[in-house]
Formats: structure tokens, sequence, C-alpha cells
């Protein structure tokens, strides 16, 4: 994996990059029985309202369907080939198991086609095999993890992300975060041996603003221009700094303020809370 950079043949080509795609297999084609059409809302919900500020457009995009749940057990699938996925960051895998199954999966770092892969409790604890976070050996990296059994992969999705298994007691696993937030889960989650692939995708230079828009994000607009319905910075006369610290549309602090429900049911999992950066030091969320 690594980034090719653009020859400067345009201001915007200048210092742009773009993944090289060399974990992928050449030749690939989608699985037509895995694709579904992905419908644009352009960010808005069931009553038209803007839920999501500033999206919109972009290229036509399928869906693939990703097993998350990976509940096929004691069935050996052949990595069929590795492919690039427009919906999400990480790379995907498609599985071709004994039984003439296929299904597409979150590609771990390392896991190329012709590799063999496994699902279940009997699993050895290898790069891309999912099996329950009790078989797994502590200080292991993983990814794709469930917070209930059966529920399907939730965090660590995204290309290059990870958790290290920490500890276990009673039943349950304490994981750290990339956040560096520590989470205990029910020991029997499942998980993916290994780290998300594609972990230069933060690297990437878009170089312009074209790119965004194919991707489907529109320009951002201040919220000094707006008026004052529209935004707590908007208003004055003349161009203001806004008068009061950044704010969301909604009036909730943009630097660093507290944005997880005091009453949350899951507050009971967070064993040690995630280190926010905020005004230039480390403080922890109370």
């Amino acid at each position: 994996m690594g980034i090719r950079i653009y020859k400067p043949t345009s201001a915007g080509r200048r210092n742009a990059s773009v993944s090289d795609f060399a974990e992928l297999t050449p030749g690939y084609k989608p699985e037509r029985g895995l694709l579904k059409r992905q419908k644009k809302t352009g960010g808005r919900n069931n009553q038209g309202k803007i839920t999501a500020r500033h999206r919109g457009g972009g290229h036509k995009q399928m869906y693939r369907v990703i097993d998350f749940r990976r509940g096929k057990d004691g069935v050996p699938a052949k990595v069929d080939s590795v492919q690039y996925d427009p919906i999400r960051s990480a790379n995907i895998a498609l599985l071709k198991y004994a039984d003439g199954e296929r299904s597409y999966v979150i590609a771990a770092y390392g896991v190329s086609a012709g590799d063999t892969v496994e699902n279940g409790p009997e699993a050895a604890p290898s790069v891309g095999n999912c099996l329950p976070l009790k078989n797994i050996p502590l200080d292991t990296v993983v990814c794709c993890i469930e917070l209930r059994p059966g529920s399907g992969a939730t965090m660590c999705r995204s290309a290059g992300t990870s958790a290290k298994l920490k500890a276990r007691d009673a039943g349950w696993a304490q994981l750290e975060l990339p956040s560096g937030e520590v989470r205990r889960v029910p020991a029997n989650c499942r998980a993916t041996v290994g780290r998300v692939g594609n972990v230069d995708h933060m690297k990437v230079v878009i170089g312009k603003a074209g790119r965004n828009r194919w991707m489907g994000r529109r320009p951002h607009v201040r919220g000094t221009s707006m008026n004052p319905i529209d935004h707590p910075h908007g208003g004055g006369e003349g161009r203001t700094k806004g008068g009061r610290h950044p704010v969301s549309p909604q009036g909730k602090s943009a630097k660093g303020g507290a944005t997880r429900q005091r009453r949350k049911p899951s507050n009971s999992a967070i064993v040690r809370r995630r280190k926010s950066r905020r005004y230039g030091q480390l403080k922890l969320h109370k």
C-alpha cells in the first residue's frame, strides 16, 4: 500500500495524490449478486429536512453487501479477490466458501487473493480470521468488533483502524480503542484478527474542490456569513468574528465540548475515557 503523487500539470494537480491500489487484485469484477442500488438523499430525512449539511450530488455508486456477522462457522473460505469499495474507506475481500457461498467482508491488512480464512470459535487467531474475543490471545490487534454477540461488527471498520485486546474478566473483554478509550464488551462478541487494510488512506491529498464534489461533498458555508436565523454566528453589520466561542448551528460547542449523553446506557461499559485535546492541553472527560 502506498501513495502516488500526481505531476503538477495544473493548480489542482499540484501536490494532489491518490492511492496506488497495490492491495487490490488486478482484473477483478464486483460480484453482481452482492450489489444493491445506492439511493442518495442529499442529507435529508423522511420529512425532507436537512439533517446532514453539505451533502449532495456525487458519482453514482452501487452498495456492496458486507457480511459483518461472519456467522458461517467451520467452513473454510478462500479469498477470491481484494476489491475497492466506493462507499467506504476500507477495501473489501470477496470470500468463496467451500460450499459455494460467496460474501464480502472488510479486508484485513495483509490478506490477499488466494489466502484461506475461517470463522467461528475453532478458528485459529491468525490475520483475517473471525472468532470470539474469549478465544483470542491478549495483546492481539483486532478490528471489526461486535458490541453485542451476534449483532455484527460495529467498531474499528474504517481504513487502518484497530483495537488491542487488553484484558478479560468475568465474561467481559477490555479493548483499547484508537482514541485511547478503554471499553469493555462481552467476551462472546466476535472480532477479526488484524487491522483494517488500506492503512495509508488518511495520507491522500484531495488537491482540488472538484474531487470532493465527486464524493458528494458540497461547499461548506461559514456561519459568520449567514443570517442570525440560520446560525448563532450570523448577522451583524459588516464582517464579524461571530462574537462568541465557535459553536455548531445547534449552539453546541465546536471546540472540544462534551457531546455524549450523560445518562447513556453504554456509559457503564467505558472503563477509561478517551483523551480530548482542548486549548493545547490534554484533559480527561469527566
